[in-house]
């Protein structure tokens, strides 16, 4: 999963500060425990030396190593047993010096054979979730969420259908393309009017996205395309530079609101640029846009045009503004 390099620091951190944290508890506990039984610190101090003891013996050589060996070894039975009396025997909890590391696979250092260990990738997806959720306010939404009944029923001439009866096929094409998400899932154009869920949708797609551990860069165009431009034409780009390498490499790329940002040649060379690099990687999309079909040929070069409108699978949103309709109720 390619999560920015942002959120893998942040995510690096936090389990640092587990580690640190894990290790003063551990030993805290431990000298609790020497505090209350002294004698199990002297067990615990014999114990380290015959381990030292063991290795000073097989360096040392000699015919009668093996059984020099032995010996030490039965001490080190003998106290280990003490040692497990005297904690059963004391009030002290179970496993209270067990001396535990925050994971048990990769000690707290987040790899494990040179692989990210799940530790790490957990938090990486909650620091994801986080960012996500800044930039659609602070706030979550889900499928469940999504009130078909702001959708007329009754038949629309034009279509030969339903406001419901669309919005329903793409509430479940939306729904069905979150759950089964991946690198391959393609391409989706979400087109309609304003106010008619296609933020929401996206935020409950980016949502199931991320839970399953998916990098997901959310941006509305406009900021997206200042970000593109302050990228390349400031020599220190910083956080634009940093925002359009996410705009590169996620998992998924969600653009909220094309059309609104400012059209200018950069615009359009900037635009198709990102467009056909994630369409060459075959990094999927989510475009939403208030524009049809003719806006597009009228806005854009023909080859942003072909692309939106030729690689990306077109959900249609219809019906009235849920916004004005909510407002009425209020």
């Amino acid at each position: 999963m390619a999560y920015s390099s942002e959120i893998i620091t942040r995510a690096k951190a936090r389990l640092e500060e587990a580690r640190q944290e894990r290790e003063a508890e551990n030993a805290q506990h431990q000298r609790e425990a020497y505090a209350r039984y002294p004698r199990l610190k002297q067990i615990d101090q014999e114990l380290r030396r015959t381990m030292a003891e063991v290795a000073k013996e097989t360096l040392r050589g000699g015919d009668d190593r093996a059984q020099r060996i032995a010996a030490i070894r039965n001490r080190n039975l003998e106290l280990q047993r003490e040692r497990e009396w005297l904690l059963e025997s004391s009030d002290l909890e179970e496993g209270y010096l067990d001396d535990s590391p925050v994971c048990p696979v990769c000690g707290g250092s987040g790899y494990s054979g040179g692989i990210m260990c799940e530790c790490l990738k957990e938090l990486c997806r909650q620091e994801q979730k986080k960012e996500l959720a800044a930039a659609f306010g602070g706030s979550w939404d889900s499928f469940d969420n999504f009130r078909l009944s702001y959708y007329s029923e009754e038949q629309d001439p034009r279509l030969g259908t339903s406001p419901r009866a669309v919005m329903t096929r793409t509430l479940n094409a939306c729904r069905n393309y979150a759950q089964n998400f991946t690198r391959q899932s393609g391409n989706l154009l979400l087109s309609g009017e304003t106010g008619l869920g296609k933020t929401m949708l996206s935020m409950c797609i980016a949502r199931v996205a991320a839970d399953r551990g998916c990098s997901v860069c959310y941006e509305s165009a406009a900021h997206l395309v200042e970000n593109l431009q302050r990228a390349h034409f400031q020599q220190e780009a910083g956080e634009a530079g940093k925002a359009c390498a996410r705009y590169q490499e996620s998992d998924l790329l969600i653009v909220d609101d094309l059309g609104t940002e400012m059209v200018t040649q950069f615009t359009l060379s900037a635009l198709y640029t990102l467009i056909n690099d994630r369409l060459m990687k075959g990094l999927p999309m989510i475009v939403s846009t208030n524009l049809n079909t003719e806006d597009f040929a009228r806005r854009y070069s023909s080859q942003i045009a072909s692309r939106l409108t030729g690689s990306f699978r077109r959900l249609t949103f219809i019906g009235t503004d849920v916004r004005q309709q909510k407002g009425k109720k209020l």
